[in-house]
């Protein structure tokens, strides 16, 4: 039995109610009915992708004049949130579709090719896909083994990527690649196909722990299409900007709403303990313990949240050191916390929350949330930051 979504919020200063907020707590209310179904069988969550179809929510960040609503990342990033109550895979594949949507609008440039794509996912409601791993690379996004090879009539692409994650049930992809044969592999482009424009060869299977949902099968790509297709800035320039701000905040909303509904199978537990039993349960100081994690969570993504808006159209911010660094370690740290508010919700349940068959069941968040720090393995990321976090200022003020 699925428990329903906590309606708590992100940004403490959000609308408390409105079309948005209904729209993603009904597409999340889809995806809870169906996500032990998702991961036991490890299928795309198609009933859940069919209600947020029908509530129009994949074109949220397009801007009016191409069809869409312009809303900015903090609200995107709330629906992140409450899908992530309902479903990990289906809150994820959302927040990657949302990662390479935002890419194309903020790095578009006066590629016809692109705002047309953008009108058409918009309309039809289309679903990207991202590949930005491949070969021996593994999870260095910042090295691409495939080039871009250019025609007269156009552009080639041939990538054997790690992982697509739902490549097969998607409408589109994203790719990064090297900008030519002759091209450094760290000379990046990013590239935009939809479905007529590829094929995929399946190469390897996604049978895993958890965010089985999310079924990334690794995939040979093969890819023709217009030099249009290409973004016109170096992938080096959207990876700072945008990448990686906005896969962070967006994944950390996704771990915080699955933390969140993790906590709240243990308020349940808890309190059915105390109606019944009329004493607390022993692992009730461990509810205290998921509580008092998920506020500071939300706190830290809600911070880092304000200050990628506040900056985001801010090229020298967005490249500073500080910034850099901060939201780097926002996904790290968010990915760390909400794996210990999950184990606290756990333990606060006891044998309830360790069960695959209670109510009270805590075994498929606690298996979604363990991808966290491997999503990009935080290990890999503290590596890369340990010589340039040197150089970053000890802040003066508790102040922002």
């Amino acid at each position: 039995m699925e428990a329903s979504p906590l309606t708590t919020r992100i940004r403490e200063d959000d609308r408390a109610s409105g079309p948005l907020v209904l729209r993603a707590q009904r597409a999340a209310a889809a995806a809870a009915k169906h996500a032990m179904s998702v991961d036991s069988a490890a299928r795309f969550p198609s009933e859940a992708f069919e209600a947020i179809r029908a509530e129009r929510l994949l074109g949220l960040l397009v801007p009016s004049e191409l069809g869409g609503e312009g809303v900015p990342i903090s609200e995107v990033a709330d629906v992140c949130y409450q899908l992530g109550q309902g479903c990990g895979s289906t809150a994820m594949i959302y927040a990657m579709h949302q990662v390479k949507v935002g890419c194309l609008i903020r790095h578009r440039g006066q590629q016809a090719a692109l705002a047309a794509l953008l009108r058409r996912l918009c309309a039809e409601q289309l679903l990207l896909a991202s590949s930005t791993t491949e070969g021996q690379g593994g999870g260095n996004v910042r090295a691409s083994e495939a080039a871009v090879e250019y025609h007269d009539t156009g552009i080639a692409l041939e990538r054997r990527a790690t992982v697509i994650s739902y490549g097969a049930h998607a409408d589109g992809v994203v790719t990064t690649a090297r900008r030519a044969a002759d091209a450094a592999a760290s000379d990046q482009v990013l590239i935009a196909f939809l479905k007529s424009d590829y094929t995929l060869t399946r190469l390897s299977g996604w049978n895993t722990l958890g965010m089985r949902g999310t079924c990334s099968d690794g995939y040979l790509l093969k890819a023709q299409g217009s030099r249009d297709q290409v973004l016109p800035e170096p992938y080096e320039t959207i990876h700072a900007q945008t990448m990686v701000p906005f896969a962070h905040l967006l994944w950390s909303s996704v771990w915080t709403g699955i933390a969140a509904a993790a906590t709240a199978r243990a308020q349940g537990f808890v309190r059915n303990a105390l109606r019944h039993g009329g004493q607390l349960p022993p692992g009730a100081p461990q509810y205290t313990e998921a509580l008092s994690g998920l506020r500071t969570l939300r706190g830290l993504l809600s911070s880092a949240l304000r200050s990628y808006e506040r900056s985001m159209d801010e090229p020298r911010v967005l490249a500073s050191l500080e910034f850099q660094t901060m939201i780097t370690l926002t996904k790290v740290e968010a990915s760390e916390l909400a794996v210990a508010i999950v184990m606290s919700a756990m333990r606060a349940c006891g044998l309830a929350g360790y069960r695959c068959d209670s109510e009270f069941s805590i075994e498929r968040h606690l298996r979604d949330v363990l991808s966290s720090p491997i999503m990009i393995n935080n290990e890999r990321i503290k590596a890369n930051l340990a010589s340039s976090s040197l150089l970053a200022p000890i802040p003066a003020s508790v102040r922002d």
